[in-house]
């Protein structure tokens, strides 16, 4: 399994003027419990089933395993999914030697938009854009899986 480093911050401004990449996702989870999240996802014209574990203290490292998978499939495993689903266009935004995934909700989660950058290090540094918000690294109702059951328009 790989570790995944992230960090994650809400959007305060405009960033869409130095997107270089957009695509539309759509996904659900067969399991949303904190110790093992196992979600399917159709990206672009692409299937992936992915499995996360619990994040350490900072939320900002966990495992993460992902296989691509026909999209029929992922179909199908979406008809026996958690109720609620995440669909969002996730932008990519060069900042320095990174690249942050801007990810904007639609549905019930209208209104809201991340960011996340990966890191090979937890403190490893980052050119912060202007549009950059408050960090929301390891608060558990930003998470995907938690979005779909507590969307952001009830919040």
């Amino acid at each position: 399994m790989a570790q995944e480093i992230e960090r994650k911050f809400l959007v305060k401004g405009d960033f869409k003027q130095d997107v270089y990449k957009e695509t539309r996702i759509t996904q659900g989870y067969l399991s949303s419990v904190p110790e093992r999240t196992v979600r399917v996802r159709i990206k672009g014209d692409k299937g992936f089933i992915t499995i996360k574990g619990i994040g350490n203290a900072s939320g900002a490292s966990r495992y993460e395993w992902e296989k691509e998978i026909p999209v029929n499939e992922v179909d199908a495993l979406l008809q026996i999914c958690e109720p609620g689903v995440i669909d969002k266009t996730r932008y990519q935004v060069k900042s320095g030697i990174h690249t942050f995934e801007v990810d904007e909700f639609y549905g019930e989660n209208q209104g809201l938009t991340v960011a996340e950058v990966e890191l090979s290090a937890e403190d490893e540094g980052f050119i912060k854009p202007a549009w950059l918000g408050e960090e929301v690294t390891g608060n558990v109702k930003y998470y995907n899986s938690m979005l779909m059951k507590n969307p952001f328009t009830k919040w």
